[in-house]
């Protein structure tokens, strides 16, 4: 999925809890974490999109998510 673009799988993203959603459609999950368990970490579906994660405190990686979502936006 294109909000992924320059992120690579070994990056790492600022999580503050242990909440995570279960999405009922899988199809709509676009990365998932593993951190004790495997859960859903970037969701997408239309022009919707959702990290578990905070963007904002997640460093470079974090820009480069919120660059791409600015981009996809912007079309």
């Amino acid at each position: 999925n294109e909000i992924l673009d320059g992120i690579d799988e070994k990056d790492y993203f600022y999580f503050v809890h242990s909440y995570y959603a279960r999405p009922a459609d899988k199809s709509v999950i676009v990365a998932e974490t593993e951190y004790g368990i495997r859960f859903a970490s970037v969701v997408a579906e239309g022009n919707i999109y959702g990290t578990q994660f905070h963007p904002e405190k997640s460093g470079r990686s974090g820009c480069r998510i919120l660059r791409n979502f600015m981009m996809i936006m912007k079309r």
